[in-house]
């Protein structure tokens, strides 16, 4: 008898989310510093009653938590989020680096998860119309908006940008928006045009020369062409619209520094000022020799093309992509510049070895442009080898390309579906969710002059009815109704202390206490008021002290 209530001594009950656990109290103590690890009955989640404490918890993830203090493995539930899982071990004291090989991927997901999402926040992939109060928290306007002293600038700066800048914002953004992507595609258009020879206008030059009579010859030379006037006074309106939204897109913004540096508006200024500097050279400097080659500079408006990413989101998908997977494509540039300067040097040997009057490879360097063309599987045909061995290397290098570039291709299109995934995603949540109130703890009754809660267990606000004190999110446990009915509505809440602490009661409304209950009888006159102010001293109403007060 002695073993069986040694036994039960040792061990401890917990109630997690409605969810009873017992286990031995020394197996709490086998992790230390933890919230387990140190429960006392004098713990506001303590229950006398029932001889448990309470925790309003995840019970999935308890179990693993319990299972982790039992064999010191701890492993993650497949059904539950990564942060709530987080969160629960953070309650319970514990180091989330703790988890096991096994299921440290699966754990991990929801941070790759949750930096994905926040690359998408900072793509600004949102088509929907923001409204009033981001728009003046985006622009520092909020004090003076929610205060309604709003001046005419500050209401019409966030909608000029929101006009030239949020295509999606209204119709007449969208409209903005296919203007701009309008000009930017006449623009691109007629800088490609203009090189036709069937678009260009000759240039010609009336040159007289002296013969061998003596007299004097005209011919007519065609030293160069020109591109058509048209040309010229499409490129001047593009421009315009484009120096025209620089300008109120720049005055307009919220951060002038963040438009100054953003990659997209750096390509629109240098473009646009390409166009000038073309227009400033023709006019000026037409008669200097090598003057084309300053038109190679020109070619930066073909960059004009990104602009477009403001009005895709699958461009800036795209270009993220590519971003994420830098250490891929490196990876990828590397191996393709080793093998190419391999089997360079590998095929101008081969071909010298045997006699071969029609050689291709006079030089390593000639041999580079057959192995990037061989290994990018494109095969020109221009260089080949002729010998047997250099025919051998020739395999190698195409298997060899084939294998290097298809290696690092799925990690790359992983990239892109998994981003294109959770924009689609993140497109279908609601934008308005239900707000979540936090929920305050109503604390016991109080006896005037009193600083703590009377309970049970005789000390302040330790009680199962007690407020929360560091328990975790526990509150207040419902008495019997049949408890209710007891208590006389006179008795105060010391009397409904004591008929609820009572040991014949305590045995008459719990069917796990009434097994085997011994019977009371009562040694002594019955219980009277002079004997209540006496009662707030017992910590157990089960224990010999409690007993002697009782009977």
């Amino acid at each position: 008898m002695n073993l069986i209530n040694m036994d039960s001594e040792n061990r401890v009950v917990l109630n997690v989310g409605g969810i009873r656990h017992e286990t031995y109290k020394a197996t709490l103590k086998k992790i230390p510093a933890t919230r387990l690890s140190r429960l006392t009955e004098a713990l506001a989640n303590y229950d006398p009653i029932l001889n448990e404490y309470f925790f309003d918890r995840h019970p999935g993830v308890f179990a693993q938590v319990l299972n982790y203090y039992r064999t010191g493995k701890l492993h993650y539930p497949t059904d539950v989020c990564g942060p709530l899982f987080e969160e629960e071990l953070e309650f319970w004291g514990l180091d989330s680096n703790q988890v096991e090989p096994c299921c440290w991927m699966t754990y991990t997901q929801h941070r790759d998860t949750q930096e994905t999402l926040a690359v998408l926040d900072r793509l600004d992939l949102d088509t929907e119309k923001p409204s009033e109060e981001e728009l003046a928290r985006k622009f520092g306007f909020e004090e003076d908006y929610y205060k309604g002293t709003l001046s005419w600038w500050q209401e019409m700066k966030p909608r000029i940008w929101s006009l030239f800048d949020e295509p999606y914002s209204s119709n007449a953004a969208k409209t903005i928006g296919v203007v701009s992507v309008f000009f930017i595609c006449v623009s691109i258009l007629s800088f490609c045009l203009k090189t036709h020879p069937d678009m260009r206008v000759p240039y010609l030059v009336n040159t007289s020369v002296n013969t061998a009579n003596g007299n004097m010859a005209w011919y007519i030379d065609k030293p160069q062409t020109n591109a058509h006037i048209a040309f010229f006074y499409i490129e001047c309106v593009c421009n315009a619209w484009f120096t025209f939204e620089i300008l109120v897109r720049f005055i307009s913004s919220p951060n002038k520094c963040e438009f100054i540096k953003s990659s997209v508006n750096i390509i629109d200024y240098i473009a646009t000022l390409s166009f000038y500097i073309d227009l400033v050279l023709q006019t000026f400097a037409s008669h200097l020799e090598n003057a084309d080659i300053l038109e190679f500079f020109s070619i930066i408006r073909i960059m004009r093309l990104f602009k477009l990413t403001r009005h895709s989101s699958g461009l800036k998908i795209l270009i993220q992509t590519f971003r994420a997977s830098a250490k891929e494509l490196t990876l990828l540039v590397f191996f393709l510049v080793l093998g190419i300067v391999i089997f360079a040097s590998l095929v101008y040997y081969a071909e010298r070895i045997q006699p071969n009057p029609h050689n291709d490879f006079n030089s390593i360097p000639l041999g580079l442009w057959w192995a990037l063309v061989t290994m990018t599987t494109v095969g020109y045909g221009d260089m080949v080898p002729k010998t047997y061995i250099g025919m051998f290397v020739g395999a190698l290098c195409a298997l060899a390309g084939v294998l290097t570039i298809a290696l690092p291709v799925p990690v790359i299109v992983s990239n892109f579906a998994m981003y294109y995934s959770h924009t689609q995603a993140r497109a279908k949540l609601p934008k308005k969710r239900r707000r979540v109130l936090p929920v305050e703890q109503p604390r016991p009754p109080r006896l005037p002059g009193q600083t703590g809660g009377v309970s049970g267990c005789g000390t302040p606000g330790s009680g199962p009815h007690s407020g929360p004190m560091g328990s975790g999110g526990t509150g207040p446990r419902r008495m019997n109704n049949k408890t209710k009915d007891l208590v006389s509505p006179k008795s105060g809440p010391i009397g409904a202390s004591i008929v609820a602490m009572s040991p014949r009661t305590m045995l008459d409304l719990n069917p796990a206490l009434a097994m085997g209950k011994p019977t009371f009888e009562s040694k002594g006159p019955p219980i009277t008021s002079k004997d209540i102010k006496d009662t707030t001293t017992i910590r157990n109403p089960m224990d010999a002290g409690g007993m002697k007060n009782f009977l």
